[in-house]
């Protein structure tokens, strides 16, 4: 029997469960997920310093994805993320790194899209 390994995951984020305020829970997501199985690049944002990551991205939705890379990125790090390439049209979106769970291999992290809102943020002023 093979002893369970403990993951280390950081987050920007609250704890699941944890009430935001204005009635946002903290695992509220900006729209629903979708499995994929598409390449992903993070670019440095402009005039940052450091270079471009490639992975795989997990799943995607209108708030962000989840991606799978084997280099190590820091919480809070900002990238201009393109999914997708050959097959069909890819999409690139300013995105901050919101957690990250170390795995043996490399790193499975969360990226939320700047551009992105949580769900009832329609509602208010200037998000139309």
């Amino acid at each position: 029997m093979q002893a369970a390994t403990v993951k280390n995951r950081r987050s920007l984020t609250p704890s699941t469960g944890v009430p935001m305020g204005d009635d946002v829970h903290a695992t509220r997501r900006a729209g629903a997920r979708h499995e994929v199985s598409v390449r992903v690049t993070l670019a440095p944002m402009t005039g940052a310093v450091g270079h471009s990551l490639e992975g795989w991205a997990l799943n995607v939705s209108r708030g962000g994805v989840r991606v799978i890379l084997e280099e190590k990125v820091e919480l809070g790090s900002e990238f201009e993320v393109q999914v997708g390439e050959g097959e069909g049209p890819a999409t690139t979106q300013p995105g901050r790194i919101v957690w990250v769970q170390e795995e043996p291999d490399g790193v499975i992290a969360g990226i939320a899209f700047r551009n992105a809102f949580v769900s009832g943020d329609h509602d208010k002023p200037g998000n139309e």
